[in-house]
């Protein structure tokens, strides 16, 4: 919403919709079957969600999601609902649990897909044991032609090969949370009607440049990802892009 989407709607474990209601009055809470660890089962998230899927402008799957098992049924009953064209972003279990998913699943976010992984979910959507920084880019390369997707790791990349560096950012971007933010802020600004590169480097700058902002306040690191989210709209105002 700090990046111009007008309306949220946040789906989360039913035991907890309640709570999340309270908690972020400005978006709207679904609760979905969960099982008795509290985990999301996707059992029936289709038909839950129906009517926000099928208005939806842009989808976020992963962020507060704990089971690998589970996120692979929630994303196949979520795309199965989605108009061809509406973009979807992974994060976390969202995009390491895509090889447990259907494969008609995989095929039908092709072209539409954004991912949003670190270097250790990156390796595991890949089905290796680990991706070292030196090699972060060839293997966001992979994932982007394996799946049609637009990938941002330590950069942007997209199927065919085109690479966009970041040229700002600290080492405070590493807080917890921080990547949630990023996953965020490109939902955000796929829903204002942006192109999956263009909402994620988009994303991925706007979200590098409020830590720069934050740095001046409690220096190289300290700062939190929920202060990041604060100085996005500010960010884009100083670029014309909201």
């Amino acid at each position: 919403m700090r990046t111009g989407a007008g309306r949220l709607s946040v789906a989360v474990a039913a035991s907890v919709a309640q709570h999340v209601a309270v908690a972020l009055p400005e978006c709207g809470a679904r609760g979905l079957a969960e099982d008795e660890d509290g985990s999301v089962t996707g059992e029936g998230a289709g038909e839950a969600l129906a009517k926000e899927l099928e208005r939806a402008d842009a989808v976020l799957v992963g962020p507060g999601l704990d089971s690998a098992e589970g996120t692979a049924r929630l994303l196949d009953e979520l795309v199965g609902r989605l108009a061809e064209d509406t973009p979807v972003v992974l994060d976390a279990y969202g995009l390491t649990s895509l090889p447990q998913a259907d494969p008609a699943t995989a095929r039908a976010l092709r072209g539409r897909l954004v991912l949003t992984p670190n270097a250790h979910e990156l390796a595991h959507l890949l089905g290796q044991e680990e991706v070292s920084e030196d090699h972060l880019v060839e293997a966001a390369l992979e994932a982007a032609e394996r799946f049609d997707a637009v990938v941002g790791a330590s950069t942007v990349v997209a199927a065919g090969g085109e690479v966009w560096e970041m040229t700002t950012g600290d080492t405070g971007l590493g807080t917890s949370g921080s990547g949630d933010v990023v996953a965020g802020a490109t939902v955000g600004l796929l829903s204002r009607g942006a192109s999956p590169v263009q909402a994620l480097v988009w994303a991925k700058y706007v979200h590098a440049a409020a830590g720069d902002d934050l740095v001046m306040r409690f220096g190289r690191v300290g700062y939190l990802a929920g202060e990041l989210v604060d100085q996005l709209p500010r960010v884009l105002r100083s670029l014309r892009g909201n």
